[in-house]
């Protein structure tokens, strides 16, 4: 019954998406314009409506109602609750419709609350939104049916992937999906700009509080899939440039040039046609991203030949939102005035910059990541990771957080660097000398020889803007700017440490023995069978010590599960303010004879990384300063609408 309801709510929402599309378009015109009363109510139950469809089938999932096909392939009886439900979202069909619950809510939120655009703008941006999330209803019911039947109906089901049964992956692709979501109310913004030549601050005002919203859960997502391929996967590396990560980097980066584009245009009226630009570019980047992952193509290129229908409606959907956006700002691109001038070395002069380079990067990132598939299209096979991302990537992020440092002490308009030599000598000083103690050293490579240089020159550099102010008064916003760019500074540092002094030992032990990493002595106290609701597994048991401190002790597991057979290696951590010892329990030693019975050696694989954690803590950072810079932007805008209510309503009693 719940399937059923799910399903009608689903169709439901799809209607209104219709008439949220057509109410909107016709309302924009002479004789349609009485329909504009109906488009934000329906919008809004349309969210409603998503949102009953996601719960039925969280529903299904937390009941194992294995009659449903998805629960059946993706969960199973005997695993934890917060995984059943985890589950909903851990396919391909359920995270489609948590992308248009997501869409359809905020969809909503929008027509409720959004009082600021003139009213013809936000009636194309609703109808802009509706058609995007049309074709995305379609693709649900008509490819991808989150709540199809099984008939006969199985035993049993055959579980979630292993590697997904982690709280860490329970929350991470919601916290992507809200920034992927964030990002199409913005491409929203755009075309209903375009569409009635409205672009300037009003608009930017309007966007930029979503801008930010959505590229604080992208930051907040990254981070944590980040810190989650580390400790889960066992392969002691914080980003390896796989195609599923580089999908949510693509949208963050065009976000994060979206952000200060924005606010530019809000602050300045400059950079119009950036601003909208950057609109379309990054929900197209969310959409690439997404429907990569989500539609098998990564795995594949072949994957369009095992469901034909499926990778088709996703170019479909590829080439007429993405097309279609690209070809209606190429149309109106010349109706959309430049706005402000200002010279090259200015603030606003830093932040084109930022952007170019930012773009840059998302170039070098997508080519990257689409090639290999081209490729393996026309027969040949083809690898692109860090060879290529690294050096690649920095000839851009170089130059960019060089201008990172010294954008926000620019004003507004013109100014000069002269003006600014004093507060920029001591970051510039903190540079050259992190590179000579580098070189002294020696054996640092070139890369993170420059990120550790320039992540401890940008801390500075961070607050400088705080000079000559009163820090009580200090709008919200510029102390969200500093504790970002300081996030950044601070995961440069964890970024090159990690990279260059990390220290690996592969080794197989007996029980008892004692090996060493880094600064570290670990011993292998013994092997213990555990076991938990859905798995089996052997647990070492590691003292680890530092000089004469007391032993610590660390319990690495090599899990079994059963549904689905999977193994799996459970690190051990030990965090230190230095940095972070990492253990990994292998098998047991073969013998002498190949393939033979074990000599009682355990294999150990350890790794001591100095620094490390400041990789994760910058990225909070750098979300806690979006989440202040959000919450000052919120702050004005109702402190601004409270003005406007309090100077009509004087208006209105002076008229009486």
């Amino acid at each position: 019954m719940m399937a059923e309801l799910g399903l009608a709510a689903l169709w439901l929402a799809a209607a209104l998406a219709g008439l949220q599309l057509v109410a909107g378009a016709l309302a924009l015109t002479t004789r349609g314009a009485s329909l504009g009363a109906i488009v934000r109510p329906v919008a809004f139950v349309q969210g409603l409506l998503a949102l009953l469809a996601f719960l039925c089938l969280i529903w299904v999932f937390a009941q194992t109602d294995l009659s449903v096909k998805l629960v059946a392939l993706n969960s199973h009886s005997l695993k934890p609750l917060i995984f059943k439900i985890a589950g909903a979202w851990g396919n391909h069909e359920g995270s489609m419709l948590l992308w248009v619950t997501v869409m359809g809510l905020a969809g909503g939120f929008v027509a409720l609350v959004e009082r600021r655009l003139p009213e013809p703008t936000m009636l194309a941006t609703l109808a802009g939104q509706a058609f995007v999330s049309l074709g995305f209803y379609a693709f649900l019911l008509m490819a991808s049916n989150p709540f199809e039947r099984l008939n006969p109906v199985p035993v049993e089901g055959n579980g979630l992937n292993p590697l997904l049964q982690d709280l860490g992956l329970a929350f991470h692709p919601p916290t992507l999906y809200l920034g992927y979501v964030g990002l199409s109310i913005a491409f929203s913004f755009a075309i209903g700009a375009l569409v009635t030549r409205q672009v300037g601050p009003e608009f930017a005002r309007a966007m930029r509080p979503w801008v930010l919203g959505a590229w604080i859960f992208l930051t907040l997502g990254i981070t944590a899939g980040s810190y989650w391929a580390y400790y889960e996967l066992g392969w002691g590396g914080w980003w390896f440039w796989d195609p599923v990560e580089n999908a949510s980097l693509m949208p963050w980066l065009a976000a994060t040039a979206l952000l200060h584009s924005a606010g530019v245009l809000a602050a300045r009226d400059a950079l119009r046609a950036w601003t909208v630009m950057l609109g379309v570019v990054a929900f197209s980047m969310s959409m690439i991203g997404t429907f990569l992952v989500r539609s098998g193509i990564l795995t594949s290129v072949h994957a369009f030949a095992v469901d034909p229908q499926r990778g088709s409606f996703i170019l479909a959907l590829l080439a007429i939102n993405i097309g279609g956006a690209l070809t209606l700002f190429a149309l109106r691109a010349a109706t959309v005035t430049e706005g402000q001038r200002f010279a090259v070395v200015s603030r606003e002069g830093a932040l084109v910059v930022n952007n170019v380079m930012l773009t840059a990067i998302l170039g070098i990132v997508l080519f990257g990541t689409l090639y290999p598939l081209f490729a393996e299209a026309m027969g040949a096979k083809v690898s692109v990771g860090p060879p290529y991302f690294n050096p690649m990537g920095a000839l851009f992020a170089v130059p960019m957080l060089v201008v990172m440092a010294v954008g926000p002490v620019l004003r507004w308009r013109r100014d000069t660097l002269e003006r600014n030599g004093k507060a920029l000598a001591l970051p510039a000083m903190v540079a050259v000398v992190g590179i000579g103690a580098l070189v002294l050293i020696g054996g640092v490579p070139l890369l993170p020889l420059l990120g550790l240089s320039l992540g401890v020159a940008l801390i500075p550099a961070s607050v400088l803007p705080l000079r000559d102010r009163d820090l009580r008064r200090t709008p919200l916003p510029i102390w969200g700017m500093v504790l970002a760019h300081l996030g950044v500074g601070v995961a440069l540092i964890g970024m090159g440490s990690e990279s260059a002094f990390s220290v690996e030992k592969l080794v197989a032990v007996h029980k008892g023995e004692t090996t060493h990493v880094g600064p570290w002595s670990v011993t292998l106290a013994d092997i213990e069978p555990v076991a938990g609701p859905n798995w089996t597994a052997l647990e070492g048991v590691l003292q680890v010590s530092r000089g004469k401190a007391d032993p610590v002790i660390l319990r690495p597991q090599s899990r079994n599960f059963w549904a689905p057979p999977q193994q799996t290696a459970e690190s051990a951590l030990l965090t230190r303010w230095n940095g972070q010892l990492y253990a990994v329990l292998g098998g047991e030693a073969p013998g002498a004879i190949a393939g033979g019975p074990g000599d009682g050696r355990w294999q150990l694989r350890l790794w001591w990384k100095p620094f490390v954690p400041l990789i994760w803590l910058g990225g909070v950072l750098i979300a806690l300063g979006g989440v202040l810079a959000l919450l000052g932007r919120v702050a004005a805008d109702l402190r601004r609408i409270i003005l406007r209510d309090k100077i009509a309503y004087r208006r209105e009693r002076q008229g009486r």
